[in-house]
Parts: C-alpha cells; structure tokens; sequence
C-alpha cells in the first residue's frame, strides 16, 4: 500500500489505509502490510516527472524482492489510480504499469480503488486508472456510482470470482437487491445522457487552467494538478521552501463556507485544497467560485503569518 492511502473504514480496510491505521487512534500498520513512499511529485523523493514514475515503482519492488527472500509473495498491490487523501495526487507516468509488472511477476493481484476518483470524474477516461495505461485485477468502485445512495461494487475477473465458489456459500442481505442496482443503472443513464464526463473534462480542465494563473498571483498557491472535476490546490508559507500552510487553508475553507462554498482540505500537512464538485458543476460555478475564491485570498488574515 501507498502512505497515506485510505481504502475504507472496515477493520479489514482499515489494516491497508496508512491514513487510519498512523493516525490519531490508529495501532499502525499489521506485520503483513508493507508501505512505500507516496509517488508525490510536488514534495515527495522523487520529483523528476521523466524519472519519477520508475523510482517510486523501485520501491514496490524493493518490498517484492525483500518477502521473496523471506520465502514469501505479495498476495496484492492495493492503490488508488490518484491519491485522495493523500492530498489529491495524480501519479506519475508509468508508475502504475511498472509497479503492476514487479507485483505480477512475484506473483501477487493488482488492485485498482476507483471509489473517488472512477465514472468519469477525472474526465478524459471513465476509469482513472487509463491515465496509467493499465489493467487491473480487481477494481473497488463507491460513492459516485449510487450519487447519495450507499452504493458499492467491486470488478474482478472471471479466474479470481471463480475462488469463491470453493464450496462455503457467501450470501448477504442486501447485496444486489434491487432499489439499489435500479439507482445505480439510473445513474449510468444520466450519466450518458447528460455528458457529464466531458462536462468534467471541459469545467474541469478550465478550472485548473485559472487556478493555475492563481497561483502566479498569490505565492500561498504553491501546486494546482488532478484531472477533469478532481482537482487539488496545496497552500504553503513559502514557494520555495514549500513549508505546509494548513492555518491558511482552514482560514480559507471557512471563508468559503461562509459565502456557501463547501472545500474541504487533505494531505499529510492538511494543507490542500480539495476541488471534487458534483459531476453537474459546470463553467457557470466554476467563474461563481473564483471569484469568490480571489475575494478571500485577498482578505488581510491571508496576507499575515496565521502561523501562531
């Protein structure tokens, strides 16, 4: 798994979510779960988007070659196609497709957690893992496939749905019952009908186009990346140092709140801004946001050191 990584709050997920399991109330991480630096090109070891890709997949296979010394094998490789709560991360190129290689040659599953950032959000592919040119063994998917309603599933291939049929029966209640999959077939059909992948591509793309130019206006804006309606803007104290400003960003997100603006922030310094709208946000609130978003980051507290 990836520092930082967060994949649910069942015990079992839990165990796998770095996010949880160091942090406040958390035990830290079971002897079978291995942890590899965040592919974090804005702060992270390796910041060369020619070479970053390779090095951070070096790193899962240090983890390989290590428990096949130990007699042992990955049974998998579990990481979101671009990190949530680890700050909004896109991943760097080929970070994925190399990685997937060195867990499937020492004979372990590939996991793609699509539940924050699958069914379009990131706009140019439905699925985030494509930007990585991969294909998974198991993909999770939640959230947005239910648009409010508890919603979940997971896409596996035949060979490995078949190792449940090992002769103990699996049933549960509610799964696939019917309101439920009616819902998610429901939004499909809006989806589709109503383009909203290309409208995250298109609001999306120019949103991150303004924030950018943001960013050459006020140095408290020291990175804007994601994709399509997942965008992600880091605040820090100073551009070069890139020292975390996470006072600024609750000053910031509550200002917002009060102009009926909801963000919310993320990262291991709690200091980026999460931009993940409804799939319907469109050009219209995205200008509506700016300008508000200017507004506050005009306001004194945000020219002062908010670090006391």
């Amino acid at each position: 798994v990836l520092e930082e990584a967060y994949h649910g709050n069942t015990k079992a997920n839990i165990e796998i979510s770095p996010y949880k399991h160091n942090g406040p109330g958390g035990n830290g991480p079971p002897e079978w779960v291995h942890e590899i630096p965040m592919p974090y090109m804005y702060r992270g070891l390796h910041r060369d988007p020619d070479t970053a890709g390779k090095l951070y997949a070096d790193e899962v296979l240090k983890i390989c070659e290590k428990l096949f010394g130990q007699g042992k094998k990955p049974a998998a490789f579990i990481c979101e196609s671009m990190l949530g709560c680890g700050g909004h991360v896109p991943l760097p190129g080929g970070f994925l497709k190399q990685s997937y290689q060195h867990v499937r040659q020492y004979g372990g599953l590939c996991i793609a957690d699509e539940v924050q950032v699958g069914f379009g959000r990131a706009g140019k592919h439905f699925w985030s893992f494509e930007f990585q040119n991969v294909v998974p063994d198991i993909v999770t998917l939640g959230k947005p496939i239910g648009n409010g309603h508890p919603l979940g599933a997971v896409i596996t291939t035949q060979k490995i749905a078949e190792k449940f049929a090992n002769g103990m029966e699996y049933f549960n209640t509610f799964g696939g019952n019917q309101v439920s999959c009616s819902v998610g077939m429901a939004v499909l059909d809006i989806m589709e009908n109503k383009g909203l992948q290309q409208n995250a591509l298109e609001t999306g793309s120019w949103l991150k186009e303004e924030l950018e130019m943001l960013k050459n206006v006020f140095p408290l804006i020291g990175d804007v990346r994601g994709e399509g309606l997942f965008l992600g803007v880091e605040l820090v104290l100073d551009p070069e140092t890139r020292e975390p400003a996470p006072l600024q960003a609750d000053y910031l997100v509550e200002r917002l709140k009060s102009r009926k603006i909801l963000l919310s922030t993320e990262g291991p310094g709690h200091n980026v801004l999460k931009f993940k709208p409804p799939m319907f946000f469109n050009h219209s609130d995205a200008q509506h946001l700016l300008v508000d978003l200017q507004k506050v980051l005009r306001e004194s507290p945000l020219q002062k050191n908010l670090k006391a």
